[in-house]
């Protein structure tokens, strides 16, 4: 009896020892769309080339192709009900439709994508269960991913890095204002909160920023955010000027 109870412990042991040391096959991508066909056989082979040319991307397996180091997260719009955890920030939004049936409750999400070095996205989905508004909102973020420059464009520090922004910027959705300053080496985030998660993910280290209207909205926030970024690519400078400002993107 011992020595089977000896050989099936040993056997589980080399079965656990299997199981971990499994190679599982990659993961495969497939394509529909033209863009995604090129990808795939290899004629397009970074991001910045779609972006530059300014092609539509429909598949948001593309960008996770292209960049397979993408990092997500996502933005505090919700609040949370109740007596104990009442007043607090959810990423979820919940909204509810009273009819004479019963009542339709809606869930909402905004996502944020970047790789941590001039690529960002955002956006935002809904659905009737918090799974699925998250999954959508990810999808709708990758599909909007953009370039921007990055730079130091503060007279307090001239270190020619790419640490903030090259220039002043300001982004506009509904009554929100955001408005955002490049700022000296080491400054960190002088942001709000949701505003720090963007300008990680976009690869910024050191920005000053001022946010008028309400900004109590934050899907208003987040979109004056991500506009106030994308308007960096509008503006055109000399080679002296870049070499100067550090600009890279």
């Amino acid at each position: 009896m011992e020595n089977e109870e000896k050989k099936e412990m040993s056997a589980a042991v080399e079965i656990s020892k299997e199981a971990g040391n499994r190679v599982y096959p990659e993961k495969t991508y497939t394509f529909n769309t033209e863009l995604g066909k090129a990808v795939q056989n290899g004629e397009i082979k970074d991001i910045d080339e779609i972006l530059s040319k300014h092609l539509k991307v429909l598949e948001p397996q593309i960008i996770d192709f292209l960049l397979p180091n993408l990092q997500s997260g996502f933005l505090f719009v919700g609040q949370s009900k109740g007596k104990l955890g009442g007043g607090k920030r959810r990423i979820i939004r919940n909204t509810q439709k009273v009819t004479a049936k019963a009542k339709r409750q809606h869930f909402s999400a905004m996502a944020v994508v970047g790789d941590g070095n001039g690529h960002i996205g955002i956006g935002k989905g809904r659905g009737l269960e918090s799974v699925v508004a998250k999954e959508k909102a990810l999808k709708t973020a990758k599909l909007n991913l953009i370039k921007i420059p990055r730079g130091c464009g503060s007279w307090e520090c001239a270190c020619h890095g790419s640490h903030s922004i090259p220039f002043k910027t300001s982004g506009k959705c509904g009554s929100t204002i955001v408005t955002l300053f490049p700022a000296p080496k080491g400054i960190s985030f002088c942001v709000m909160d949701d505003i720090k998660t963007i300008m990680r993910l976009a690869g910024i280290k050191d920005v000053w920023s001022t946010v008028q209207g309400q900004a109590h909205t934050r899907i208003n926030v987040g979109y004056a955010t991500f506009a106030a970024l994308k308007s960096l690519n509008y503006y055109r400078s000399f080679e002296n000027e870049k070499q100067n400002l550090g600009i890279v993107g």
